[in-house]
């Protein structure tokens, strides 16, 4: 199964688009050749024969050795201990000052 994939200087502005890269017309050329190159080699790895190789979900041997995620009661706040020493509240909630940058 090959499917050709071919990328066009159209296609390459149309992605660039998306992703609000400014590309030019030279780079265009070479992304278009670069991705064309990308999936033939895709292609190329579909056809190797994996029916004889274990799927690998992790590849570091390392096993976790974190405690499981349990909700240890004795070391819980009640909403009013929680918010108990906050400058400001409301309706049950922190009040703090806006941090969203618009710039």
């Amino acid at each position: 199964m090959q499917s050709h994939i071919s990328f066009s200087n159209d296609d390459v502005a149309h992605i660039a688009t998306l992703a609000n890269i400014p590309v030019t017309d030279e780079e265009k050329t070479k992304l278009a050749a670069g991705f064309t190159i990308t999936m033939k080699v895709v292609d190329d790895l579909k056809k190797a024969d994996t029916t004889s190789v274990e799927p690998t979900h992790q590849v570091t041997a390392l096993e976790n050795i974190l405690r499981e995620d349990a909700v240890d009661e004795k070391r819980e706040f009640s909403q009013d201990e929680a918010l108990r020493n906050a400058k400001q509240t409301y309706k049950g909630f922190f009040v703090v000052d806006q941090v969203i940058d618009r710039e």
